[in-house]
């Protein structure tokens, strides 16, 4: 008697990278129970690419979903600006105007100043830590700006925040909790302030409104009648902001 072997197809696992011609790259699948559709984003800085889908979407359908989107991913990530390093001579932004950075090893401190020729900020100490140096400034600078736009649409509102935190979060450009504990990536400092304005305002409307349904929209646009600008620099620029790299060299 002849028994004939069945053959299995091989099984299907949730994928953990996409190949693609410069290497691979990592990806990270999420499930959601209210996703309806697959959702593809590419991770701040291509580190990777997100695929948000419902419960019920198999491993295979996933992975058919990223084959058929392969070439978007590679033509997102051919949009992502080129690493800037932190160094003595590079140019950075500082609310939207080009700041110079020059090393000052014999200064003990470091700070901004304006002449003729522009604007520029002195790093004092040593070259090792010069690049935490210019962090330090940026969110000095950062925080006495969000303070002080916080304070103000916040007064609009009647509620005041709970606790005001920075962070060099890439997911995020702010948020807020439940209890009002406010959020924000300090690199925002080096967009224009009224990129700045529209995040705060942005954040501090959801002090009434903790969705973005019509009534917080309507909300952040009477704090912040530029909201549109706001939004629409962060989508076309925010990546400039995450491409500087702040590792010590």
């Amino acid at each position: 008697m002849k028994f004939l072997l069945r053959r299995t197809a091989p099984e299907v696992t949730l994928p953990d990278r996409l190949d693609l011609a410069g290497g691979p790259l990592p990806v990270t699948v999420r499930r959601n129970p209210r996703a309806r559709r697959m959702i593809l984003r590419l991770a701040p800085g291509g580190a990777g690419v997100v695929v948000t889908a419902p419960r019920s979407a198999s491993a295979r359908t996933i992975n058919e979903f990223l084959e058929r989107h392969r070439g978007w991913v590679e033509g997102r990530l051919a949009r992502i600006p080129a690493a800037v390093a932190v160094a003595d001579g590079a140019i950075l932004k500082l609310r939207g105007e080009d700041v110079v950075l020059v090393h000052r090893p014999e200064q003990r401190t470091s700070r901004f100043e304006t002449n003729e020729t522009g604007n520029r900020l002195l790093v004092g100490g040593d070259a090792r830590h010069f690049a935490r140096r210019v962090a330090d400034a940026l969110k000095r600078e950062a925080r006495g700006d969000l303070e002080a736009a916080v304070t103000r649409h916040a007064a609009t509102v009647g509620l005041q925040p709970r606790a005001i935190t920075l962070k060099d979060t890439r997911s995020r450009w702010g948020s807020c909790t439940a209890d009002r504990r406010l959020a924000f990536s300090w690199r925002i400092v080096m967009a224009p302030p009224a990129v700045l304005d529209y995040l705060a305002a942005h954040e501090v409307a959801h002090f009434r409104e903790m969705n973005h349904g019509s009534g917080f929209w309507s909300l952040c646009r009477e704090l912040c009648p530029d909201m549109d600008f706001g939004r629409d620099w962060l989508k076309r620029h925010g990546a400039q902001l995450h491409a500087i790299d702040f590792t010590p060299r």
